[in-house]
């Protein structure tokens, strides 16, 4: 029961940050590169490349980038979208690593922001101004925002329960910095990327966003979650392939942040247990009992209420999704607290993953051996006005 009413703490924060707290419009438009890496199809890659090239932004340069042409779908691509190949990564490199720091290095010159997505979400238009909009926080470091599944028509039990799961994590961020930045949604200064050695950090890295946020973190930066950066993937999924998803997702949390793998086993194993021991009691009739399992479950249900409120307000143009489903979605929270359990258990039992018919071992990385120097931070920092290279050719 205490954990439970605990775990309300900050909805009421939330909520006003997502109604009219966060920013999302900058107070200037720095040239920026939007990076997305590609591995062979995804549901819906080509209308989500699509919106990458029709970002509401003015001055910006999308670059598609994939291992070889046989990664890249013929025609997925939009014409306005720069294509670079990165070739075969390293050994102990995964292999989207290496297609982004690929990418980085092809980024235009006069790029000012570096802004990351991935192939299997569409974003709004508005996704790229909030994402800059936040980097202008005081002590932002880098920018997040985060996925929400909504499976289309016809929506299966696997999908809709894969939103749920997925939710939980959608749902903690706030206006408080991030634990994380999501490699889909995430944006850094070009100057704070080069500063943090960002390039030192993913050498010999699986995950991106990881162990860029630890970069940043240990540069005592924040990072700055907007819910403008939203987006929707609406893939769908097996069974089979949630349980490999979830409990991959959290095998590379065990490696890359072993401290919230560990709150995850925690938590989820005192919740699941005592539901288990409140439906036992309730059995043997246990008033009490009654009592907590009311708590328990009133709370989670709640929970899941404010947080598909918050991301239908957050993401207009799929109202129509979250009032059709909400309430179903609402009513597999309890399912989604046991999922939640024997994924972060069942990432205790090795140290591979399986991705895109690729077997990857993860490995703990330790920082670069010499840290980077503090980040000097003002209590808001807006980007420079862009410099006219005819005027200004240094």
């Amino acid at each position: 029961m205490l954990l439970s009413l605990l775990s309300l703490r900050g909805e009421r924060a939330r909520t006003r940050f997502y109604r009219s707290g966060a920013r999302t419009e900058p107070s200037a438009f720095p040239p920026a590169s939007v990076i997305v890496p590609v591995k062979g199809y995804d549901d819906g890659l080509t209308a989500n490349l699509a919106a990458l090239a029709s970002l509401d932004y003015p001055d910006y340069e999308l670059i598609v980038v994939s291992r070889s042409p046989h990664d890249l779908p013929p025609g997925a691509a939009p014409p306005r979208a720069r294509i670079v190949f990165a070739g075969p990564p390293p050994d102990g490199t995964g292999e989207k690593v290496h297609n982004l720091l690929a990418a980085v290095s092809a980024a235009r010159a006069e790029t000012q922001v570096l802004a990351f997505a991935d192939s299997d979400g569409i974003p709004s238009p508005g996704w790229l101004r909030a994402l800059v909009a936040a980097l202008e926080t005081a002590r932002a470091g880098a920018a997040t925002g985060y996925r929400w599944h909504l499976p289309q028509p016809p929506v299966t039990g696997p999908a809709l329960l894969r939103s749920v799961w997925n939710a939980v994590i959608a749902g903690s961020m706030g206006p408080a910095p991030a634990a994380f930045g999501w490699g889909g949604a995430m944006a850094i200064r070009r100057n704070t990327f080069s500063h943090l050695r960002i390039r030192d950090w993913w050498k010999g890295a699986v995950s991106d966003d990881y162990r860029l946020s630890e970069a940043v973190r240990a540069a005592g930066l924040h990072i700055v979650f907007t819910p403008g950066a939203l987006v929707a993937a609406t893939d769908g999924t097996t069974f089979t392939e949630l349980l490999s998803w979830t409990t991959r997702q959290m095998r590379i949390t065990r490696f890359y942040a072993p401290r919230l793998w560990h709150l995850s086993l925690a938590a989820h194993l005192i919740y699941c247990g005592a539901m288990v021991a409140g439906v036992s009691l309730l059995l043997e009739g246990s008033s009490l009992a009654a009592a907590a399992l009311a708590v328990q479950l009133g709370t989670g249900y709640y929970k899941a209420a404010r947080r598909l409120a918050l991301a239908s307000h957050a993401m207009p143009a799929h109202r129509q999704w979250f009032a059709r489903y909400g309430w179903l979605h609402a009513l597999l929270t309890p399912c989604g607290t046991w999922l939640w359990l024997y994924a972060s258990a069942a990432a205790a039992l090795s140290g591979t993953i399986q991705w895109r018919g690729y077997s990857l071992r993860l490995s703990r990385l330790s920082p670069p051996p010499v840290p980077a120097p503090p980040v000097p931070v003002s209590p808001a920092k807006p980007f420079p006005p862009p410099v006219d290279p005819a005027v200004d050719p240094g």
